[in-house]
């Protein structure tokens, strides 16, 4: 919880709001210790699927309420590097609503919790996942996703 605090203005509020409200969410802004890409859920959980492959836990990532966006935290500047077309990148100037770290219910919440040493996903590795999530699913018959 220290490591995702401390992206907060204030990170001492941030942890004391998170401890008093478990289930709450705060406005971290993205830029500073990390970025975010954001896929939809239909390539957003197999990425997760090929990079859990690759790697045996890939870096912190969270999902909307319904799955709809997996948001894969990257590091800090891969925003204004990213082009990838239907990606959704926050970066510097964003704010992102992040859940308590041990959030894994309904609402915003971690598919892959933070391992609290600043580890984040690889954006030249997340990227090849991507592509080979995506190759999956155009194999697949139709109507089977």
């Amino acid at each position: 919880m220290r490591w995702l605090a401390s992206a907060a203005p204030d990170p001492e509020t941030c942890r004391w709001e998170w401890e008093r409200h478990p289930l709450g969410v705060m406005l971290l802004p993205a830029g500073r210790l990390w970025d975010l890409l954001v896929l939809d859920g239909g390539l957003g959980h197999p990425t997760l699927e090929v990079l859990t492959g690759l790697l045996g836990r890939p870096g912190p990532v969270l999902a909307d309420y319904g799955d709809a966006r997996i948001g894969f935290f990257v590091p800090p500047g891969t925003a204004d590097r990213w082009l990838g077309t239907g990606v959704r990148a926050a970066g510097r100037g964003s704010w992102v609503a992040v859940p308590h770290p041990g959030r894994t219910g309904h609402g915003v919440r971690w598919l892959v919790l933070p391992d609290g040493t600043g580890t984040l996903n690889d954006p030249v590795v997340l990227e090849l996942a991507m592509h080979e999530a995506a190759a999956l699913r155009a194999r697949r018959p139709a109507g089977n996703d």
